[in-house]
């Protein structure tokens, strides 16, 4: 039995690419948790993508011994976390298993948007923060000015940073240090009727659905039964243990440990993240509060490109849901692509990176619509409905008012760029609320605007009109009027419902051309003229046509009367037309992904 004083539990919280995981990576080293050999950078990143793109998606928890200047062995639980906006319900779901947080700044960066927004939330479950600064060692790094801001914008007092280079191991040991002086061990009751929360929890083809647990009260053995509080399901214990890099079986699992519990759970519904886990024969008088219920704010549909494989796509997006909580899907079907799921997102990247794990983890050819937000509708007989798919919009007859989300946008960036930002916010509808000066080189931009804005290029935009400084971080504060039409894509006259979304009526005609355009470029010539046209109800605002391609019929005529080659030409406008009114136009895969991943914006 490990003692309670003995034990830390604490996350790493950062802005995106302020260097969590590389500090994880020094972490395990130091303890020596896995042989160098096999050591690799990003270790507790274990999806491919991550790696690729050089980002946290998933939570990822450790169990680090540490050996402290005092000779005491510490037990510490790090959970490394995502730094972008798309996955904060990650870091609030790793915060509540944790008494304390290292907040990392980059040296160079200094405070960013992400930064405030994790403090923010560090201190609503009064966890103890340990400012950090990161990569010291930098030409760039401007120690004093992060300093300044931790007093200044953070609030936190300076002397308490500690100063490190996550890449090079400097100052690892004195942060050690600092984290078993300063995070409290966690509290509980060994006695106590067991009490446990679920974190997380992932798929095991073999062993079923495996829960992420912190234990708050209570011991938890194999051989145990035990109750889950809010499924009403009761399961017995097979296996318990700690995260190492894999997962290490240990004989029992007691307050105030993180650690995994193995049940035979095959039924993938009966897992819940914020769920209680207590004992069949003794269970706790309460159940814990869990989390704060996930809204998603972008939605798309999903559909594979072989109708047949809807049943894999059906597994597949259970079990994704299983390790990620944060996706929410229901069922729906498309006239043009059959069979398939309309999808909740916390984000655009939370998107791509469900699209990418579909295509690599189980090996699906997918397609998705084009992304939309949730819109509330006043209609004429005096009902409220909420529309998340462009086909559920009703008529403009019996529509009296549109409602749709806005966000409260944080953006800080080196003032040299503020008039970039500023154009970009306007131009995206934004309303400028506040305007700080933060010294004499970094403003934080405050704007309302509508979140339907920033689903397209907008963060690409920002990064590329400030070269990579500015950070943005947003909240949805309400919805607000507005004036929502839905376009329609029509090719050879018939509408593909794939293609339709709603928009903003001014904003109408430019992203329906900029729709018809990438599909004439992606579409094949056929033997017929194509049309393809963009509709606002039966008004076209946009048009481009695809030529047909011709055959030269008229070649086998060496010189006579002109009016037989009239004639041959007559026989094959009349073939065309015959064509046009019974063909149909084979829209490739890659002509809806060129659309859908652009957003219908060049």
């Amino acid at each position: 039995m490990i003692p309670q004083k003995l034990i830390r539990n604490f996350c790493i919280i950062a802005h995106i690419d302020h260097g969590k995981s590389t500090l994880a990576d020094r972490f395990i080293q130091r303890a020596r948790v896995v042989e160098d050999r096999l050591f690799q950078d990003q270790i507790l990143d274990s999806m491919d993508i991550e790696r690729e793109r050089g980002i946290t998606i998933k939570s990822q928890a450790v169990t680090v011994p540490f050996e402290s200047k005092d000779g005491q062995l510490y037990h510490l639980n790090l959970v490394d976390t995502p730094g972008h906006v798309d996955f904060s319900y990650e870091v609030s779901r790793a915060i509540s298993s944790c008494e304390g947080a290292l907040l990392l700044i980059d040296a160079s960066q200094g405070v960013e948007a992400q930064t405030l927004a994790n403090l923010y939330m560090a201190i609503e479950h009064d966890l103890e923060i340990i400012p950090v600064i990161n990569k010291i060692d930098l030409p760039s790094a401007d120690v004093e000015g992060v300093l300044e801001q931790i007093e200044h914008d953070l609030g936190l007092p300076a002397e308490d940073a500690v100063k490190i280079s996550a890449k090079n191991a400097i100052g690892i040991d004195e942060l050690l240090e600092t984290v078993v002086e300063r995070i409290p061990a966690p509290t509980g009751d060994y006695d106590a009727p067991l009490k446990a929360l679920i974190f997380d929890s992932h798929y095991n083809t073999f062993r079923g659905g495996i829960m992420h647990c912190r234990l708050f009260d209570g011991v938890i053995r194999p051989g145990d039964d035990i109750h889950m509080l809010a499924t009403d399901r009761v399961f017995n214990v097979e296996e318990v243990g700690r995260f190492r890099i894999g997962f290490e079986a240990c004989e029992e699992l007691q307050a105030g440990q993180v650690g995994y519990i193995v049940a035979g759970i095959r039924t993938i519904t009966d897992i819940r993240v914020g769920e209680t886990v207590t004992h069949r024969d003794r269970p706790c008088a309460e159940a814990l509060p869990g989390f704060r219920e996930v809204k998603s704010v972008v939605f798309s549909s999903i559909f594979p490109v072989d109708a047949n494989d809807y049943n894999e796509l059906s597994a597949a997006m259970e079990k994704l849901q299983l390790n990620d909580a944060s996706l929410f899907f229901e069922k729906d079907s498309s006239a043009a692509l059959g069979f398939g799921f309309r999808c909740g997102f916390l984000g655009l990247l939370h998107l791509e990176v469900i699209q990418e794990r579909l295509e690599r983890e189980f090996g699906l050819s997918i397609v998705f619509t084009a992304p939309s937000v949730s819109y509330r509708i006043d209609l004429s007989n005096g009902e409220s409905i909420t529309v998340t798919n462009p086909q559920d919009f009703p008529a403009q007859t019996e529509i009296e008012r549109t409602y749709e989300p806005f966000i409260k946008a944080t953006l800080i960036t080196p003032s040299e760029y503020v008039g970039n930002l500023i154009s970009l916010c306007t131009e995206k509808r934004g309303n400028q609320l506040d305007m700080i000066y933060l010294d004499s080189k970094r403003v934080e931009l405050v704007y309302e605007m509508p979140l339907s804005e920033v689903l397209y290029d907008f963060y690409d935009r920002l990064k590329s009109l400030s070269r990579g400084y500015a950070s943005f971080d947003y909240e949805v504060i309400d919805v607000r009027e507005t004036d929502l039409v839905r376009l329609d894509i029509l090719l050879n006259g018939q509408p593909v419902d794939a293609l339709s979304m709603l928009v903003y009526r001014p904003n109408a005609a430019f992203r329906a051309r900029a729709v018809c355009k990438k599909l004439r470029e992606e579409i094949p010539r056929h033997q017929f003229k194509i049309p393809i046209q963009g509709a606002v109800g039966s008004t076209i605002v946009a048009r481009e046509t695809i030529s047909a391609l011709r055959k030269d019929v008229t070649a086998k005529c060496y010189g006579g009367d002109i009016s037989r080659k009239r004639k041959l030409l007559e026989k094959q406008k009349e073939g065309k037309k015959r064509m046009k009114m019974v063909g149909n136009v084979e829209l490739p895969q890659k002509a809806f992904l060129s659309v859908l991943k652009s957003g219908g914006d060049d």
